[in-house]
């Protein structure tokens, strides 16, 4: 079986391998650019370890793992968009580096090549995969959609959060899981397992990418910390806090809140923070990702497999849980 950083230097050998030199190049430079900014690879090194459990040859997963790579990207550079973000793993976003337009046709056509690499999926695989992955980038749209209805609300739920990340980032994962093992010939039950583990684990991993927007690190975390909390969007400490907010706290968001009062962006992240610090909503976030890491495993002791053979997805996720970016 590979090693996590075996297949870490495959994934990213593959990666500068696609091919983008149609013209006209003005489609195609603003996808080399944004594939090229790095990452963590998460997703093509999970459908990869995936097919490893239960094949030694990874090379039918290679193409799959490639095209959801690419679509996560995708989905980075609209939602980078539809934030007015202007960074990116510490450079600027598409928009920023070209303009809005630029963005949404490269975006497009990113979607279409994603579509492409996952079409060589080789039989008797291809057909269940590209449907699974069409019901995925269905429901990622689904909780793009909510994230931005979200912003507009000040009644949403924590349930309600969860059920939103668990569309928008949770089910990519859970789907590359499924996708490697399906084509590295698992049983249905452990492909349904694996897909459970990768719904609880996404979910953990977006709530620490909320905890790493207030408390990380930009030269680490990649991204100008307190983007979700200038964006007003409804994060798990956002709703929590709110939960838990006195009258004089909650008076001091709804402040901050309103664009028509006088402060600077620093000044309202600062109050934010402070806030959550008061009420302890760091704890209240770190124990709601282990509660999901614990399921998550739970999920994998299900496999009809043996346990060793889940060390590298054991290792690879432990690493995603202990991230400062």
């Amino acid at each position: 079986m590979l090693s996590v950083e075996q297949i870490s230097e495959r994934v990213e050998s593959e990666i500068s391998k696609i091919d983008f030199e149609m013209s006209p190049q003005c489609l195609f430079e603003p996808i080399k650019y944004i594939l090229a900014l790095g990452g963590k690879r998460i997703r093509p090194s999970m459908t990869i370890i995936a097919s490893n459990i239960y094949n030694d040859n990874i090379e039918k997963a290679i193409k799959p793992a490639l095209g959801m790579e690419v679509f996560h990207n995708f989905t980075l550079l609209h939602d980078d968009l539809m934030d007015q973000a202007d960074k990116r793993r510490n450079k600027p976003t598409v928009h920023k580096k070209w303009n809005t337009n630029t963005a949404i046709l490269s975006g497009d056509a990113m979607v279409i090549a994603a579509y492409q690499l996952i079409g060589e999926t080789s039989e008797p695989h291809l057909n269940k995969i590209l449907n699974l992955f069409s019901q995925t980038a269905l429901e990622i749209c689904c909780g793009q959609q909510y994230d931005m209805d979200f912003e507009k609300r000040n009644d949403v739920t924590e349930d309600e959060y969860i059920e939103m990340i668990r569309l928008k980032t949770a089910v990519l994962m859970a789907c590359c899981l499924k996708t490697g093992a399906i084509i590295g010939g698992a049983p249905d039950s452990d492909a349904e397992h694996l897909y459970n583990f990768g719904i609880h684990i996404g979910s953990a991993f977006q709530l620490q990418d909320d905890l790493l927007d207030v408390y990380g690190n930009t030269e680490t975390f990649g991204k100008n910390i307190g983007g979700d909390i200038l964006c007003n969007k409804k994060t798990f400490l956002f709703i929590n806090a709110i939960s838990l907010a006195g009258k004089e706290q909650k008076d001091k968001m709804e402040y901050f809140k309103n664009p028509l009062n006088t402060f600077t962006p620093d000044e309202k992240i600062k109050a934010y923070t402070d806030i959550y610090d008061q009420l302890n909503i760091k704890d209240i976030t770190q124990q709601k990702i282990n509660n999901l890491y614990e399921l998550a495993m739970n999920e994998l002791s299900k496999l009809n497999i043996n346990t060793a053979s889940l060390s590298e997805l054991k290792k690879f996720c432990n690493l995603l849980m202990l991230r400062e970016s």
